[in-house]
């Protein structure tokens, strides 16, 4: 089995070097390097670029946020999972328009974390149950008559699959849809919401009622 490389960064070493301690009992975590905050990782990354970073949001110097928007920019295919804190709703937003596909809070167990990991590597995004609550507490505090579904009935059916984290040749199996018809759906979703990824897509379906929480 391949190895998994990962990028711990936070400010705070004890945190890191305890869930250091705890992936490396994890199959197929292989190296895993640290960083104290943005300005760091991303001098880090250009010498040794991880499979998947877990990325506090609130840091000195250079928040996760930032360092997440311009990681991507030079490595669009890098995987980003935030790490949360209770009272951090307020920045999901940014981490997803920033390009994070994963959420996890810090005091998740050791499982969860393995969970996040595997599913963003297989392309998908992950959100922990928490976490969706308070993503879609907070849109509801900021947008509570601002929601509006412009999809079509189909479209609405292939984004409720795309929400369970299904492929686009599964949803067309399961819809008995052609591949490119799917393709075609998903890139139509994709423009009229705005959504730059996955994770877009998932906070979309949620505050129109596609997928319920």
């Amino acid at each position: 089995m391949e190895k998994v490389n990962v990028m711990l960064v936070d400010d705070h070493q004890l945190f890191r070097e305890g869930l250091k301690l705890l992936l490396h009992e994890n199959e197929p975590i292989g190296e895993i390097l640290q960083a104290e905050n943005g300005r760091q990782y991303l001098e880090m990354i250009n010498e040794t670029l991880p499979d998947v970073v877990l990325m506090d949001i609130d840091m000195p110097e250079m928040d996760g946020v930032e360092a997440t928007r311009r990681s991507l920019e030079r490595y669009p295919d890098l995987k980003i999972i935030a790490l949360s804190m209770y009272g951090d709703e307020e920045y999901y937003l940014k981490m997803i328009e920033a390009g994070a596909t994963g959420f996890i809070l810090k005091n998740s167990d050791i499982e969860i974390v393995i969970d996040a990991i595997n599913s963003v590597l297989d392309g998908k995004s992950y959100f922990s149950s928490d976490i969706i609550a308070g993503m879609v507490a907070n849109l509801n505090q900021r947008s509570a008559n601002e929601s509006k579904n412009d999809l079509t009935a189909r479209e609405s059916e292939v984004l409720y699959h795309i929400c369970k984290g299904m492929s686009n040749q599964e949803i067309a199996n399961t819809l008995f849809l052609s591949k490119r018809t799917v393709d075609k759906h998903r890139e139509n979703i994709m423009s009229k919401t705005g959504a730059k990824n996955t994770a877009g897509l998932v906070i979309y379906a949620i505050k129109n009622g596609i997928v319920k929480v």
